[in-house]
């Protein structure tokens, strides 16, 4: 069974790195499942292509059956395990934001449904709710995931913060961001932040470079350089006055937080309390503001960009 779900994974993704990502594998326990398989068969089922595989005819017609018989198997068992336990939701939720925002909250939603067992695993991989042990899942992106339901959440803005240590070097305008580490995260850029200020820069070229954004939220804390926040994450770290807000200058972020569960569950009371008590948390950020706490100096745009329309100029009063 389990180099028949190697092979599937390989040949749905079209490489055997995505695959041993999906399934939790590395990258040779998958190859050498596909290899066991083909020997058992005595039927080559993919070949390499450039950097990735490419599926036999008997590997595609194979892949197909399996396709179906897997998301069969896993129907039998998401339905043999509702009966066991009715109380169980179990949510998907990436690395950082369950760190980030729903851990921290997660208490007031278990005192208020004690009726409702939660099961959070957090992952980065998009989760297959055919295959996958989860039915609901919390993902950052653009909403656009077929077969599922998609409900939005919460909008996302970029701005720099760092820690207070930093002081009294804190920067007074972003072009002096040239002088100062700035942190990265995977698939979050500075240039439409610099672009928002008027500098022409490209991506900061070196600097420490994290796959997940509260590891970068957490380095920035330390005082390891200045992070490029995104407003969701925060936390109360800018009200504790761990880490300081840059400028006044925010960028909407192009990806979103969304709700995602397959629609058979669209139904579900269980969801239903979920959703409810997760739209009501953001409502409340938004009736105090989101973000708040101390930040620095207000940016000054070059004269000849002040005009420009684009990013939000948020103006908060300095709270102790």
């Amino acid at each position: 069974m389990q180099a028949l779900r190697a092979f599937e994974a390989a040949a749905r993704a079209g490489s055997l790195t995505k695959a041993a990502e999906s399934l939790n594998l590395t990258h040779g326990a998958i190859s050498h499942q596909i290899k066991s398989l083909e020997a058992t068969l005595g039927v080559r089922l993919v070949e390499r292509a450039g950097r990735g595989i490419r599926v036999t005819d008997d590997g595609e017609r194979l892949a197909t059956r399996l396709r179906a018989a897997l998301a069969e198997i896993g129907d039998a068992i998401r339905e043999a395990s509702e009966r066991s336990n009715p109380r169980q939701l179990r949510v998907s939720v990436t690395p950082s934001f369950a760190a980030r925002w729903l851990l921290p909250r997660l208490g007031a939603f278990l005192a208020r449904h004690r009726d409702i067992d939660l099961d959070v695993r957090s992952s980065l991989s998009l989760v297959d709710f055919k295959r996958d042990d989860a039915d609901v899942a919390i993902r950052y992106g653009y909403g656009s995931w077929p077969e599922v339901r998609a409900e939005l959440l919460l909008s996302d803005t970029y701005f720099p913060v760092c820690s207070p240590r930093l002081a009294p070097r804190l920067p007074k305008e972003p072009r002096e961001l040239a002088r100062y580490t700035l942190l990265r995260s995977d698939d979050e850029f500075w240039k439409p932040w610099f672009e928002a200020v008027g500098l022409d820069w490209p991506e900061p070229p070196r600097g420490p470079t994290f796959n997940d954004a509260a590891l970068m939220l957490q380095a920035a804390v330390d005082g390891q350089g200045i992070a490029l926040a995104r407003s969701s994450l925060l936390g109360n770290d800018v009200r504790n006055g761990l880490l300081v807000r840059l400028f006044d200058i925010d960028v909407p972020a192009p990806r979103r937080h969304y709700l995602v569960y397959p629609p058979r569950l669209a139904e579900s009371p269980k969801l239903a309390a979920f959703r409810e008590w997760l739209l009501a948390e953001i409502r409340a950020d938004e009736a105090t503001g989101g973000v708040r706490g101390v930040k620095a100096p207000r940016a000054q745009r070059p004269a000849a960009d002040r005009k420009r329309p684009g990013p939000r100029r948020i103006t908060r009063k300095a709270t102790a």
